[in-house]
C-alpha cells in the first residue's frame, strides 16, 4: 500500500466546516460506529448526536485549535482525521491525531495511510516534531506501526466498545524528523 488514496481520490484540509460537511461527518461516524469502531460514541447513534460532535469540531477548526482532514470520492467524505494542535503550554512540541475514520465501504484502498501522512505533514509544518494517538482497532494498530508509528503499550477495559461491552486501547507516538 503506497499511502497514496486512488486516483480519483484526494486528501484535502478544511479550512472551514460548513454544513453539507457536517452532514458528510455525520454520516462516516455513524457508518464506523454502526460497524463496532470504539471512537468516543455508543450505539445508536443519531444524527443529531453525531453532527453536535462535527460541529464542536467545526468550531475547532475555525478557532485554529484542530485541523481536519477528508478524503472525498465523489459521492461522500470517506475518510477523515484530526490533528489536535491545541495542547498545555508545556507541550508546544506535540499533537494528538484523533477520530481516523474511513467509512467501511472504502477501507484497504489506502485512504487512513493517506489521512495519517496528511496529518504528519501539517503537524511538521507547524513546527511539531511529537504525535500522539490511542486506538481500539486491531486494523488500526497494523497500519500504524507499518507507517512507522512506535506502540507504547495497551490499557485493559479502557474504553466500550459501541455495542457495550469494554476493549483495550493502545497507544501509539511518532518522532517526527526535521527535514
Amino acid at each position: 500500500m503506497s499511502g497514496a488514496p486512488p486516483p480519483r481520490l484526494a486528501v484535502r484540509r478544511l479550512d472551514r466546516v460548513v454544513d453539507v460537511d457536517v452532514a458528510a461527518l455525520a454520516e462516516l461516524l455513524i457508518d464506523c460506529v454502526d460497524g463496532g469502531a470504539s471512537v468516543s460514541f455508543m450505539q445508536p447513534l443519531d444524527t443529531a448526536r453525531a453532527e453536535a460532535y462535527w460541529r464542536r469540531v467545526a468550531a475547532g477548526v475555525a478557532s485554529g485549535e484542530r485541523a481536519l482532514f477528508v478524503v472525498d470520492d465523489g459521492e461522500a467524505i470517506v475518510g477523515t482525521v484530526q490533528l489536535i494542535l491545541d495542547q498545555p503550554e508545556n507541550q508546544p512540541h506535540r499533537a494528538d491525531v484523533a477520530k481516523m475514520l474511513v467509512l467501511r465501504r472504502a477501507r484497504r484502498q489506502g485512504i487512513g495511510a493517506a489521512l495519517m501522512q496528511a496529518a504528519e505533514r501539517e503537524a511538521k509544518a507547524r513546527g511539531k516534531t511529537l504525535l500522539v494517538l490511542d486506538t481500539a482497532s486491531a486494523d488500526a494498530e497494523r497500519l500504524y506501526a507499518r507507517l512507522g508509528w512506535q506502540r507504547c503499550g495497551t490499557i485493559p477495559g479502557y474504553a466500550l466498545l459501541p455495542q457495550g461491552g469494554p476493549c483495550d486501547t493502545t497507544y501509539f507516538y511518532r518522532v517526527l524528523a526535521a527535514d
